[in-house]
């Protein structure tokens, strides 16, 4: 079928280079940042370039930092679980294989969460994730590594699949976690530090980032930005960016999946979110569904089959373990458009106004922020 996908501009950088080009600024020589006697990355998540730009007025201490040019391109699919496990292994979708919010295991017709199944459905963080974490290759030249993020992402299956190798240092407070960062690459010389603050996605998820919870949200995550720059050594670098940006999808824009519905015919199993479905189809059947969808939705949502995605590049290089993982069809919702599958009994999903995972400028745009001595 005719594809017209959106293209990164040229020359832009991606999010899967940010960490391992912080770790050579202090181990060796980056190619983007300057030297530097130990690092922070402050991962602000769903802090979208054009988020932040649109809601400049009140950010003032990171608006000031960057420019229109200081920008990176995150994965593909543009969610979480994607694009920090990219960050934190240097590798695309297509080969770490969290290739979405919920993909299908090869063989079944279950599609664990990739952020929060993994405990649930029995899936083994040092397999199912398929590259070494950046932390662990750290950790074992000699050098630290620690994690600064809250309480409730010790441990768990993610953390270890994309974070092993790294101290974690738990903290339910923001401006605790910054003062704790700073602390820790002030005391460690040759290490790096991942800073995570998830408050700014959850204000955005509920109320959308359009909504003065958000914006509340957004000046606190820009206070303590203000703060970590003014607590660091002269000799630590940090960089500020994020997993993802974010769009408002309101009601009247849900397309509901319901039983009996043709685009479901044929249709196995669905996995991704909202704005990029997985679809996964009966055997011999991928062609048809995705004729189906493309006829129906084409004013909507880019379809493509599995094929057609990896040819375009959509995962980077997929390795052949990943490839039953992907959607025999792919459907990435345009403009403010989400689809949910309305047959399932939790509707709590639907209420959900800010949203992500498509091929959009505002959701792949993140910011790429210097502070210190990256600056």
């Amino acid at each position: 079928m005719s594809l017209s996908l959106p293209a990164d501009p040229p020359r832009s950088r991606s999010l899967t280079d940010v960490m391992a080009q912080t770790i050579a600024a202090v181990t060796g020589r980056s190619d983007w940042f300057a030297p530097a006697e130990s690092a922070i990355v402050f991962l602000v998540d769903g802090l979208g370039a054009h988020n932040l730009a649109a809601r400049r007025g009140h950010a003032r201490f990171l608006g000031a930092v960057g420019g229109r040019r200081d920008v990176a391109r995150t994965v593909f699919p543009s969610t979480t679980a994607a694009a920090l496990t990219s960050l934190l292994t240097g590798a695309d979708p297509g080969t770490h294989g969290i290739a979405g919010y919920r993909v299908r295991v090869p063989g079944t017709d279950t599609a664990p969460n990739q952020l929060h199944g993994w405990e649930t459905d029995g899936l083994d963080p040092h397999t199912w994730q398929r590259r070494t974490p950046l932390f662990a290759a750290h950790a074992a030249s000699g050098r630290d590594a620690f994690v600064v993020s809250r309480p409730g992402y010790t441990g768990t299956g993610f953390t270890e699949a994309t974070l092993r190798g790294a101290r974690f240092h738990p903290s339910d407070d923001l401006d605790e976690r910054v003062a704790l960062a700073a602390d820790l690459a002030a005391r460690h010389p040759g290490s790096i530090t991942y800073l995570y603050a998830p408050e700014l996605d959850t204000a955005g998820h509920r109320d959308g980032w359009e909504s003065d919870r958000w914006t509340d949200a957004l000046e606190r995550v820009d206070a303590a930005a203000r703060r970590l720059a003014g607590l660091l050594s002269a000799r630590t670098g940090v960089i500020v960016t994020a997993d993802h940006g974010m769009v408002d999808v309101p009601a009247h824009k849900h397309v509901l999946l319901r039983d009996g519905d043709a685009l479901l015919e044929d249709v196995t199993l669905l996995g991704g979110e909202p704005r990029m479905l997985h679809v996964y189809t009966a055997e011999g059947r991928m062609d048809a569904v995705a004729r189906r969808w493309a006829q129906s939705e084409a004013a909507r949502a880019w379809v493509l089959t599995r094929d057609e995605a990896v040819a375009a590049g959509l995962f980077g290089d997929v390795d052949a373990d990943v490839l039953p993982r992907i959607g025999d069809v792919v459907v990435a919702a345009r403009g403010r458009f989400a689809y949910y599958d309305d047959r399932e009994s939790d509707k709590r999903p639907q209420r959900m106004v800010g949203q992500h995972g498509s091929l959009t400028d505002e959701e792949r745009t993140v910011p790429l922020l210097r502070l210190g001595a990256f600056a």
